[in-house]
């Protein structure tokens, strides 16, 4: 099997870390003149500065693991002999062996599908991770099962293809290890 490597989309990301230092800017401004945004929606200056404190706060983030993400050499997916390397995004676990993945699934929330990808002990992969990252793939198995979702959404494919393509190899690696 000849390996296929599957890029970032520059574009999309680029794009959502310039939607995310938006939000940061207008967080801050919501943090300095908060009495300039109450309004019937927004109904004190107190509610405004803490919806500017969480913008800021999370979009910061949000914005340096996109521009991490961006500049990052790496193909956003590798599908091998052997396995599936995920860089998709800032909690991609890298390497899932073939043999350690049980099912793929797609989902999708509101307009974002991803493949959810199940493995034989969803917990082995929090070992090797920390801080956020870890609690974010714990969270992804409180609500799915699984720690890896894996999107098109910063690929440079289709995610109907990348499912029938992951799916495929999935069940021609099943069909080889019973032969």
């Amino acid at each position: 099997m000849n390996k296929i490597e599957i890029s970032l989309n520059k574009t999309k990301l680029a794009l959502s870390i310039l939607g995310a230092f938006s939000i940061v800017f207008f967080g801050i401004l919501f943090i300095i003149n908060p009495d300039i945004f109450v309004s019937p929606f927004l109904r004190s200056a107190e509610l405004v500065k803490i919806i500017g404190i969480i913008g800021v706060l999370l979009f910061s983030i949000l914005g340096v693991f996109g521009v991490k993400k961006l500049l990052d050499k790496k193909a956003g997916l590798t599908i091998g002999e052997n396995g599936i390397t995920d860089n998709t995004n800032s909690s991609s676990v890298g390497f899932i062996k073939w043999d350690d993945i049980t099912d793929i699934k797609a989902e999708q929330f509101m307009s974002i599908k991803f493949l959810l990808i199940f493995t034989h002990d969803p917990n082995e992969i929090l070992k090797e991770t920390s801080g956020i990252k870890r609690k974010i793939l714990q969270g992804n198995i409180k609500k799915y099962g699984t720690p890896i979702l894996i999107t098109s959404t910063n690929l440079k494919c289709d995610f109907d293809d990348l499912n029938k393509l992951l799916t495929d190899k999935l069940n021609e690696k099943r069909e080889k290890k019973l032969n």
